[in-house]
């Protein structure tokens, strides 16, 4: 049985999207094995079959599932005698809230931070897409956007302070140990980690100090290929 979880890349290594990297974390916490597809933005055709034109798309066992949150409820339903995502029924409203919070608050702060990294590590034939599509969502071109980011990271890193309250009184997001909670909020830095090397968190920030420990239990996130 090969399972197949469709991945956007720059390369064929180097991996970058946040939604991406939670199906794959995911998977992993399952401990499923899985074979990544290299995806780029338009490599349209390739992904077709599921109906939309998105990644993450898994394909498990004649089944796909689109959608990152999607993916993570499919994976708890489909395989409960593996370590739990969200270490029981009660905890997935709450998840959802934190699946909500990165994908309104956190991701939009990151991609301001690091578009202009971004189109630089991206394949030819993507460049020209992804140019035109996040300017257009800007409304200025990606260096302009990031020219002044320096001045704009301590309001960014203010947003963290509900990470930061947290941690401060439990070690991971998901309680005693982490869950997909934890596996969301590390996709995003995981998207800044790979594709850019502008570093977001302080040195003595407890949210970094909590992705380093996490990386440390995440062995494909913390191997995975940086940009140069």
């Amino acid at each position: 049985m090969v399972r197949t979880l469709y991945d956007l890349a720059a390369d064929p290594e180097l991996r970058f999207s946040p939604y991406c990297w939670r199906a794959r974390l995911a998977l992993a916490h399952k401990d499923l094995p899985v074979e990544t597809v290299p995806w780029r933005f338009t490599d349209t055709d390739a992904i077709a079959f599921s109906g939309q034109g998105l990644v993450p798309v898994l394909v498990d066992e004649g089944t796909t599932v689109t959608d990152s949150w999607s993916i993570a409820l499919y994976l708890e339903d489909r395989y409960p005698d593996r370590p739990s995502l969200f270490g029981g029924a009660g905890a997935v409203a709450p998840t959802r809230f934190v699946n909500a919070w990165a994908d309104t608050v956190l991701n939009p702060g990151i991609v301001r931070l690091i578009a202009a990294d971004i189109v630089r590590i991206l394949h030819d034939h993507d460049k020209a897409y992804f140019r035109q599509t996040r300017e257009a969502r800007f409304g200025q071109p990606l260096e302009e956007l990031c020219a002044d980011r320096d001045s704009r990271l301590p309001a960014f890193r203010q947003t963290l302070e509900p990470l930061r309250a947290l941690l401060g009184a439990q070690s991971w997001l998901g309680g005693a140990e982490p869950t997909y909670a934890d596996f969301i909020v590390l996709g995003s830095f995981q998207w800044a980690r790979c594709a850019s090397p502008f570093e977001l968190l302080a040195a003595d920030d407890p949210v970094r100090a909590w992705r380093e420990r996490l990386l440390d239990r995440c062995e494909i996130a913390r191997d995975a290929r940086r940009a140069a």
